[in-house]
């Protein structure tokens, strides 16, 4: 087996109808930011704080076509989520609520130590404590 390797940056890009407004979403709901480029209007970064660690972001890549994931069961499947550990998802709810989040309807957690909701184009992400 060959050694792992070793990376400066990792990124979760998602595929999107809009790239500024989905990076937008993930950057309100994490208090993150955004980084855009007029080189490629295709494509968001949403970076952490500045001086926070910058070793994980997320990208956001627009697509023609989008199609929505139709999770948990459907034509569609999902190809990827996000999960976001919090102290307490009762009071981390209500901002991912006004930052454009829906919460979805299947529930899988039967000890509700994770919920799941939908970003403003459709990825699952979940809200999980410990």
């Amino acid at each position: 087996m060959s050694a792992p390797i070793r990376t400066k940056k990792t990124v979760l890009a998602l595929d999107c109808p809009d790239a500024g407004a989905l990076a937008e979403f993930y950057a309100g709901l994490l208090g993150w930011r955004v980084r855009m480029s007029s080189e490629y209007p295709e494509w968001a970064d949403v970076l952490p704080p500045e001086g926070a660690e910058q070793n994980v972001m997320l990208g956001c890549q627009q697509i023609e076509g989008y199609r929505v994931p139709d999770w948990p069961e459907g034509p569609i499947p999902q190809q990827a989520h996000l999960d976001f550990y919090v102290d307490s998802i009762e009071e981390a709810t209500p901002a991912a609520l006004a930052a454009g989040a829906v919460r979805h309807g299947h529930q899988p957690s039967e000890d509700g130590k994770f919920v799941v909701f939908l970003d403003p184009v459709g990825h699952p992400f979940c809200l999980c404590e410990e």
